[in-house]
């Protein structure tokens, strides 16, 4: 092997190797939030699909949208770790992994506080989805967001040649 054939196959001090970013899985995960957000919205708002049969928001509706929640954070979990591409994870990168799942545990137990005894409806009464537990779902979605958002890979991809 020539002198210049092996100096351009090695990088340059101005061309650093970059970890590659398996788009396999940041496309799965972009279509599990996809899928997700279609069963999410299955549950919440299931009169948009024509799905309705009550005219409140019973135990399958609230089960259903939080099953389409975690399929989300899932998604979300997956895309964004498959970013980081092998490259060691920031502290606010592992802060926000585990706010994600906080913000699902949270989801989940104000979603389903008739269940575990705590809600306004306690069984053996039918459970309705309260407003207060509709605030604690949002709140732990929020929680969600803000974790995906300090999970996200802030470092710089140079362009693939």
């Amino acid at each position: 092997m020539s002198e210049a054939a092996r100096s351009a196959a090695l990088p340059t001090a101005t061309e650093p190797r970059m970890p590659h970013v398996s788009r396999f899985q940041v496309r799965a995960g972009m279509w599990l939030v996809a899928i997700g957000v279609l069963v999410f919205v299955i549950g919440a708002k299931p009169e948009w699909l024509k799905l309705d049969r009550s005219p409140v928001i019973g135990f399958v509706q609230i089960a259903v949208f939080l099953f389409g929640l975690g399929i989300i954070a899932i998604g979300g979990w997956m895309g964004f770790n498959a970013l980081w591409a092998g490259k060691e994870k920031t502290i606010a990168a592992d802060i926000g992994m585990r706010l994600v799942a906080t913000g699902y545990v949270v989801a989940l137990f104000a979603g389903l506080a008739d269940v575990f005894g705590l809600g306004s409806h306690p069984l053996p009464q039918v459970p309705f989805f309260a407003p207060s537990q509709s605030l604690g779902v949002q709140l732990g979605q929020a929680i969600m967001v803000l974790g995906l958002l300090m999970f996200t890979p802030y470092h710089r991809h140079s362009p693939q040649r």
